[in-house]
């Protein structure tokens, strides 16, 4: 059966002629404005391009009053390019193109709307048997990694109540959260300007911006394992930089491009960033598949770059195995994700490839025993492997997951919580929306990957942008998330009903002018279009309206 197109009409562009002497140069620009006001009365129907109605040649005195030309721009569905119908939000209805299948699960026979999917995260998820392959590493397994996983799944925690933010923090949007790994209370942030941030979100208003670090996108960072007031951070200007949280004194460890701007074959940019805390060894992978071992000691690049995904291709995410370190977890544009020995490290030397059918935004080893491998893919999938000592020929399970997006956003990645002893819990952004009373959400989601189940989903009535860098805390029940240029603490209801006083002052604008627009969190950075019902930008200067979840809450001018 043929698609069913949706009339449309179409805007129109008004303009006035320059003179009263003006005329047309041919018959067919005579009668334009004659022709495209049929079209617009004729909805649902096709006109052929170029056509022109015969009518009575206008009198001279007609031709020379001054008559305005209508000209009727037709727009173009943006995922098929075929005029006649359109694709993507319309408030918080995705609407998905009649030439393609499902947005949501990429399948055919039904649309994004009535997916089984979106109505039960579940769907069609059955836990795989293990997969056992009688192998002494699978006796390891069982005799020194399985007893350390709880028999007990505990109750999840969730925090799902804003305590506190601020509001335009960045520049530019958000790409990358790590929490300190001894001050509870300090948060670090980079943007897609290079911007590093340290933020106490204990005491709200003690926040710095370091603006020197990097010259573009920071893409990750790492914690020193000798110093913790260092971090590490990978940019896409090709550099890694080694910055003192205290002075905001960075030093250059690498930089693949020295000569500068030499047009985009050459130009060499880092993602993937981890450490190999045995050997002290900084590791990095870059845009053309290759991957670098930085000795921090010596700030020297150790041996030669090594291929670890097709040549040319980026390399999205590195990870290293919790108790063996060894043990290297590698993802790229290639559609796979890769398991390495350190040891045995070169071209074409892999342990073990995992196929997606997309892009791998990042693949991560469970944070307890690191016997599971959780991985997100731009098909909307989720995938789980319960051992890495089993068969890993196909995924345990898969999960449907709306990450899958065509703006300019960061990537989003599924991250486990460090403190589930089940190793089952985890947290992810969503990109399509959902209404709630109105309003055009974004949730974020912790979903049970042990059983697909989504646990719960958590938003604020006030946020309306979208938030796919997502972070849980090692130690406490908080959650941090990168909105567009802004930063959120999430903490669990009854916690912050307990300590948090409702008049203490714990949203902190930023930005120029500090504006606050229509009482939600909205940014107006000029590269994230996050916002699906409403503009992100407005003439108009609003004063503060702290409603529903942040009602109460003082704000500091």
């Amino acid at each position: 059966m043929a698609p069913q197109t949706r009339g449309l009409s179409f805007p129109k562009v008004v303009i006035e002629r320059d003179s009263d002497s003006e005329e047309s140069s041919s018959e067919e620009e005579d009668l334009e404005e004659e022709e495209e006001a049929e079209v617009e009365n004729d909805a649902g129907e096709e006109s052929d391009e170029g056509h022109v109605e015969e009518k009575d040649e206008p009198s001279t005195s007609t031709k020379s009053r001054r008559e305005p030309i209508t000209i009727s721009l037709k727009k173009v569905c943006k995922v098929c390019k075929k005029p006649g119908h359109e694709a993507g939000f319309r408030g918080a209805t995705y609407i998905d193109c009649p030439m393609k299948p499902c947005f949501l699960c990429k399948m055919p026979g039904h649309t994004t709307m009535t997916c089984p999917h979106r109505v039960a995260t579940e769907y069609g998820v059955a836990p795989a048997p293990f997969k056992s392959t009688h192998s002494s590493m699978e006796y390891v397994f069982e005799r020194q990694l399985r007893c350390r996983i709880s028999a007990i799944k505990p109750t999840f925690v969730i925090p799902n109540q804003v305590n506190c933010a601020v509001i335009r923090y960045h520049s530019r949007r958000v790409t990358c959260l790590e929490f300190h790994p001894t001050r509870n209370n300090i948060l670090i942030s980079g943007d897609k300007k290079g911007q590093l941030g340290v933020w106490d979100y204990l005491k709200v208003h003690e926040r710095t911006v370091y603006g020197n670090i990097h010259g573009c996108i920071l893409n990750n960072m790492k914690f020193s394992p000798l110093n913790d007031g260092t971090v590490y951070g990978a940019s896409s200007d090709g550099t890694v930089s080694s910055t003192d949280l205290e002075t905001g004194m960075s030093l250059t460890l690498v930089n693949l491009n020295p000569d500068g701007w030499q047009g985009p074959n050459s130009w060499r940019m880092l993602y993937g960033l981890d450490m190999n805390f045995d050997k002290g060894i900084l590791l990095a992978a870059d845009n053309f598949g290759l991957f670098y071992m930085v000795d921090t000691r010596s700030d020297n690049i150790i041996g030669k770059p090594i291929l670890i995904h097709k040549k040319g291709t980026k390399v999205t995410g590195l990870h290293c195995h919790p108790l063996q370190p060894d043990l290297l977890l590698s993802c790229g544009n290639d559609h796979f994700a890769r398991i390495w020995d350190m040891r045995r490290l070169e071209a074409g030397a892999s342990i073990y490839d995992l196929p997606h059918k997309r892009v791998v935004n990042s693949a991560y080893f469970s944070p307890q025993t690191g016997s599971k491998i959780l991985t997100t893919s731009q098909d909307n999938r989720l995938r789980v492997w319960d051992s890495i000592f089993g068969n890993l020929d196909s995924p345990s399970r898969e999960i449907v997951h709306s990450h899958d997006f065509n703006r300019h956003l960061t990537a989003f990645r599924a991250e486990w919580d460090p403190k589930d002893a089940s190793e089952s819990l985890v947290v992810v952004g969503r990109y399509i929306s959902e209404n709630y009373n109105g309003v055009a959400l974004h949730p974020i989601d912790f979903i049970d990957v042990s059983t697909g189940q989504l646990v719960a989903q958590v938003m604020d009535p006030n946020i309306t942008t979208i938030s796919p860098v997502n972070k849980l805390h090692p130690r406490d029940d908080v959650l941090a998330s990168g909105s567009s240029r802004s930063i959120f603490i999430w903490r669990p209801q009854e916690n912050f009903e307990l300590k948090r006083p409702r008049d203490e002052s714990r949203i902190v604008l930023c930005g120029k002018g500090e504006k606050y627009r229509k009482g939600k969190f909205q940014d107006d950075s000029d590269d994230d279009l996050d916002n699906d019902a409403y503009g992100s930008k407005s003439s108009k200067t609003k004063k503060p309206n702290l409603k529903s979840k942040a009602r109460g809450f003082k704000q500091k001018r």
